[in-house]
């Protein structure tokens, strides 16, 4: 099973703070921890580990932080022949806070994800494209259009995804960003579930919208609703991208959608418990 990634590449500078500080605050926490991460990198990981052959397509700078990133996948098993490395561009940074609860507040450095090159390239054997947003809409628009089956993860929403609807892919939103697609399509509502089935009118293929502690929201020519399993929460970093990364995994091994969902989601509940994007992130 084999498993195409267009993302970003970034570093997590991760702070622990006791709580999220609000505007023109400063809160003060114990120290500062460096993680690998990028929603395409992190998914990309998750993916590996769920046990796909995964190449991953996106940018890092010419600088250490970069090389480091991709010393990381490769030891993952994750393929970064198309990553590119851009001379006179920084890899790309997060600045995270993590409160006392797991919850999380991330200001990114879009730095070389900003310049991942257009062209997509697909390896042979390739089942499943996964495709996130953090990087210009020229590669999220050429990784759509391959002709592979792609899960696109809208986060954030851009015109881009707006225009790359035609393309069928599954999307993988969360609440609000299922909420501001429905109303960039015409179609404004209150209600996550209707705005799901707003999307899927349109779109004519399946939503997934995830919701984090409560699971996920399925809306194919069925609607079901997949609960998550307890979890106890650390750091809610990167939860999103392992639910990419697994799902893309499992529909490239052949699963139909709600199966691979429920695996997805167990695997994102799993990968709460632990500080860092990828620390949590399951095997196998």
């Amino acid at each position: 099973m084999s498993v195409l990634v267009v993302g970003a590449v970034n570093v997590d500078l991760v702070v622990a703070a006791p709580r999220l500080p609000g505007p023109g605050e400063t809160v003060v926490g114990d120290g500062m921890e460096r993680f690998g991460g990028g929603k395409g990198a992190n998914a990309a990981v998750a993916a590996a580990r769920a046990g796909a052959a995964v190449v991953l397509v996106g940018a890092v700078g010419d600088d250490d932080l970069g090389a480091a990133a991709l010393d990381e996948l490769r030891a993952e098993g994750v393929d970064v022949s198309g990553v590119a490395v851009l001379p006179g561009r920084a890899t790309g940074v997060a600045l995270i806070v993590v409160d006392a609860a797991g919850e999380n507040q991330i200001a990114v450095g879009a730095g070389a994800n900003a310049h991942v090159p257009a062209s997509v390239t697909v390896p042979p054997g390739t089942r499943c494209v996964l495709v996130s947003t953090e990087i210009n809409d020229d590669a999220v628009l050429a990784a759509l259009r391959t002709g592979i089956p792609c899960v696109l993860n809208p986060a954030p929403v851009t015109d881009a995804v707006v225009a790359a609807l035609d393309a069928g892919p599954i999307l993988t939103p969360n609440r609000g960003e299922c909420l501001d697609l429905a109303a960039r399509l015409g179609a404004p509502t209150d209600e996550v579930g209707v705005a799901a089935r707003r999307i899927r009118e349109r779109t004519g293929a399946p939503v997934v919208v995830t919701l984090g502690g409560a699971g996920a929201l399925v809306v194919d020519s069925v609607v079901e609703t997949v609960p998550a399993p307890t979890a106890t929460v650390r750091d809610t970093t990167g939860a999103g991208d392992t639910f990419n990364g697994v799902l893309a995994a499992r529909l490239a091994a052949g699963d139909a959608l709600a199966d691979a969902v429920r695996v997805a989601v167990r695997a994102a509940s799993v990968s709460v418990g632990a500080v860092g994007a990828r620390a949590g992130m399951p095997t196998g």
